[in-house]
């Protein structure tokens, strides 16, 4: 019988979590109604005051209902899905090139450069993650690329301890002394043995983070600091409908859903790759 590759494996180990194949359909339908749903929905539609439909709860023609100005709730969490989506993953793509680079480093080179990365890792954790995006943001001002840069940052070290670690434990191995004993350099054998071998749990961090950089950054909108207004970023239509959640909680009920939704997802995605990946948990 024909042995799978090491992807194919993983694959098969992936499509047999059903929670995951749940996750994935629904990211999927989440992704694609963001891209369509920017194409095809007028910008100035959804940001537009329209003092004849204010606050009309659910109907057939409005299925999630109007807010205080007017405007169609279930096209702004559609038009939503693509900041509160790339926010998401340009903040941990951030995180995964600096973290991943000073982790793997850090893990390569060891001695002072290690301690130096590793304790300056443990300081900026040491802040509450919020926090520290708050004042980044407070810093730099109010706008879509600081709120990834500022989502991003607050991920670092955590990219940094998982490939510091991960690099670790492939350092030592059999291959890697192999390598250095026919003389390679140790750069070529960081980029051609050990990167490759140490990515898996990288990869696994950077799924689950994209759904607390999501929840990060929605946060940082509730309050204000994040995608400017009016952008019908999630977090932002929840702090708008706070104030009128005993009369029209809809208005909070629904973009609270939709952020629950894609990060439930975006999770059970990530954990089902974890338990593909990671040889210790296969059956």
């Amino acid at each position: 019988m024909r042995s799978r590759s090491a992807t194919a494996e993983v694959w098969h180990n992936f499509v047999r979590n059903k929670g995951a194949v749940v996750g994935l359909v629904v990211l999927g339908l989440i992704v694609t109604i963001a891209i369509f749903g920017a194409i095809f929905i007028d910008y100035q539609s959804i940001v537009s005051v329209n003092p004849q439909e204010m606050l009309q709860h659910p109907s057939l023609q409005h299925p999630f209902g109007t807010d205080q100005y007017g405007r169609d709730i279930m096209f702004r969490i559609i038009y939503g899905a693509r900041y509160s989506l790339s926010v998401g993953l340009v903040a941990v793509f951030i995180a995964l090139a600096i973290g991943g680079f000073l982790g793997m480093l850090a893990g390569n080179v060891g001695g002072v450069a290690e301690t130096i990365i590793m304790r300056g890792c443990d300081v900026f954790a040491s802040i509450p993650s919020l926090l520290l995006a708050i004042s980044i943001s407070t810093a730099l001002g109010s706008s879509t690329w600081v709120l990834m840069l500022a989502v991003g940052l607050v991920s670092v070290p955590a990219f940094a301890r998982v490939a510091r670690a991960s690099v670790m434990t492939v350092r030592d191995k059999e291959f890697v002394e192999a390598s250095r004993a026919v003389g390679a350099s140790n750069m070529r054998i960081l980029f051609t043995h050990i990167i490759p071998n140490a990515m898996a749990p990288v990869i696994v961090q950077a799924t689950m983070r994209v759904g607390t950089a999501i929840i990060v950054a929605a946060s940082l909108s509730f309050l204000g600091m994040g995608v400017p207004i009016p952008a019908p970023e999630w977090g932002a239509m929840l702090s708008d409908g706070r104030s009128m959640i005993r009369d029209y909680s809809y208005m909070t009920v629904f973009p609270g859903l939709a952020i629950m939704i894609t990060v439930l997802s975006i999770n059970l995605i990530g954990d089902a790759l974890r338990d593909a990946m990671d040889p210790k948990l296969k059956r």
